[in-house]
């Protein structure tokens, strides 16, 4: 997938926080460890350095979604970062993103930490960001 379309079917599967452009994508996907995963329209991007890994952002298209896209793609992700040598993987969520997070509880991420207020919202309160981490070795 070029930068190009998964800006737009990152703005088809997000509103809030802000999608991210094309620029963005061909910047983070150019940078060190990144790696991007794809299935049907849904997409991963992540990034593994020096022992350790972050989704960057996970989207599914509305349409595409509750048909396990999500799950399969975060399992790719663990898998992929785990390969690149990552022992811990760590991602961001907005606290009130309440389908990501039950994805993300039962592929055994917990919460590390909480950013108040990180996700500004138009005309909206902003929204805090739970760090989850999870282990990829063995324990």
């Amino acid at each position: 997938m070029t930068p190009q379309a998964l800006a737009l079917l990152h703005a088809q599967a997000f509103t809030s926080p802000r999608p991210w452009t094309e620029t963005e994508f061909a910047d983070v996907l150019g940078g060190p460890g990144a790696f991007l995963l794809t299935e049907g329209e849904g997409f991963a991007v992540g990034r593994a350095i020096a022992g350790e890994a972050e989704l960057l952002t996970l989207a599914v298209p509305q349409a595409a979604r509750r048909q396990g896209v999500g799950r399969r793609l975060l399992a790719r992700f663990e898998a992929k970062a785990a390969e690149r040598g990552a022992a811990t993987a760590y991602l961001e969520v907005a606290a009130d993103n309440t389908a990501a997070l039950a994805l993300y509880a039962k592929a055994g991420w917990y919460e590390a930490g909480r950013r108040a207020g990180y996700y500004a919202r138009q005309g909206a309160p902003s929204v805090d960001a739970l760090v989850l981490t999870k282990a990829l070795g063995p324990a």
